[in-house]
């Protein structure tokens, strides 16, 4: 009996250590917890006070507008900070990984805080400022009687004016213009919250301007207009030769942002830029039922377009689309994170030596088996284009389609062509979801 109950002391006393080590280790546990805890809030306040202090920075630099693309090259770290940093979200739960539509469209205040829209720019066109500086102008009067003398609330009188201007819709209206709509330079449209169509008539046309932001419109059924006179400033009108009939003519201009529309079935091309133009951003757009859909370069022999940088980001190009998405000449290209799911032709073709560099794109290829090509080095020998520096980096090639590369591998040959830091092509359908004019209510996250 005396070794069964020095037995069951003993027992006693092990299991008495057993709890208190139990007990002991849940405490170490809790307080590593509660530290770890700690150093990770401490950890994401002191990122955010970064980012905000990257923000200020980057916002104070981008007050100066890009000059040259040397300056252009040496800014693409920056520009992919751009993409992220700068950008005061605040409304995660929404996003799309779209870093232009996660920088404003969960804001339900947006109709309070339209101009924002402004330092939410990607790319090469990232410093089109459009009339951020300027006073809201209201159209009213979706009428266009008279190009030389356009009234007061009207778009045309809106355009011309030598003020920065942010300029918005009173409500839903249909606008056919009697002839081109032509730009002054640090102006915004901005169609976000009504439902606005320039269509069946002339269209808009960006010529030796600069600062220029297009947004949230539906433009479609362009004509040719022209051999008329057209009111271009307060101070100035003239007579203009035949217009091509494109949706948005951008012609020696600079810091050009087209942005959130839907584009389709104009007579020439739906986003044309030429003689000269740089700084350019097409992003976020909706594009249907047309031929020739982008022409970037105005010919073969015109050298001055050797310094154009276009930024093509986001776009969905869409259903009865046939070719030149875009058709490069000269200059520097970057393709990133559309969505090809239609072309009859061929996607991407170029010639005089452009350098595009495509990236996070997916390409879907049409069933044609002789169409299954993304790529067209349009009337010009391989011994030619074969040193042409062309390539496909992240892109996501579907129903046979497939990117035929050339020239240099090396990344430092696209650092002129490259203006953001390319999503994963796994990316594209989030990313492209919202393209096109947006459905945006006032009081609702857009």
């Amino acid at each position: 009996m005396a070794v069964f109950d020095s037995k069951k002391k003993w027992v006693g006393a092990f299991m008495m250590v057993l709890l208190m080590f139990y007990f002991a280790a849940a405490a170490v546990s809790e307080i590593s917890r509660n530290r770890n805890g700690g150093r990770d809030k401490l950890q994401s306040s002191s990122d955010s006070s970064m980012a905000a202090r990257v923000a200020e920075d980057d916002q104070g630099f981008n007050k100066h507008a890009v000059e040259d693309p040397e300056e252009i090259a040496s800014m693409v770290d920056m520009s992919i900070r751009n993409s992220t940093e700068r950008r005061k979200l605040g409304y995660f739960s929404c996003g799309t990984g779209n870093p232009i539509d996660d920088c404003w469209r969960c804001d339900p205040n947006w109709h309070k805080n339209r101009k924002r829209l402004a330092d939410c720019g990607i790319g090469f066109g990232r410093n089109a400022i459009g009339g951020r500086d300027g006073r809201f102008y209201v159209v009213t009067d979706p009428n266009d009687d008279d190009p030389v003398n356009p009234r007061a609330g009207t778009l045309r009188h809106a355009v011309i004016q030598n003020e920065p201007l942010w300029i918005v819709f009173k409500r839903d209206m249909v606008i056919q213009l009697k002839q081109e709509l032509i730009m002054n330079s640090f102006k915004t449209i901005d169609g976000r919250g009504v439902n606005v169509h320039i269509a069946n008539g002339g269209c808009i046309t960006i010529q030796y301007v600069t600062n220029i932001i297009i947004h949230g419109l539906h433009i479609h059924d362009c004509k040719p207009t022209g051999n008329a006179l057209v009111r271009s400033s307060p101070t100035h009108f003239g007579w203009r030769t035949m217009a091509d009939g494109d949706a948005v003519s951008i012609f020696g201009s600079s810091h050009i942002w087209v942005d959130h529309n839907s584009l389709s079935n104009c007579a020439d091309g739906l986003v044309d830029a030429v003689m000269g133009s740089t700084a350019i951003t097409i992003s976020n757009n909706h594009m249907t039922h047309h031929n020739e859909v982008m022409l970037l370069g105005h010919s073969d022999s015109y050298t001055r377009d050797k310094q154009m940088q276009v930024t093509i980001a986001y776009n969905h190009f869409g259903e009865g689309l046939i070719q030149r998405m875009p058709r490069c000449r000269h200059g520097y290209f970057h393709v990133v994170n559309n969505d090809y799911t239609h072309w009859e032709m061929y996607a991407i073709g170029g010639s005089g030596n452009p350098t595009i560099n495509s990236q996070g794109n997916r390409y879907a290829a049409p069933t044609n088996p002789f169409a299954k090509e993304v790529t067209k080095r349009v009337e010009t020998a391989t011994t030619e284009w074969k040193n042409w520096n062309w390539r496909s980096e992240g892109d996501l090639l579907l129903n046979g389609a497939y990117f035929t590369p050339s020239g240099a591998g090396a990344s430092a040959s696209y650092a002129r062509a490259s203006s953001l830091g390319a999503k994963s092509s796994a990316m594209v359908g989030s990313i492209t979801s919202g393209s096109g004019a947006l459905p945006c209510r006032r009081g609702h996250p857009c």
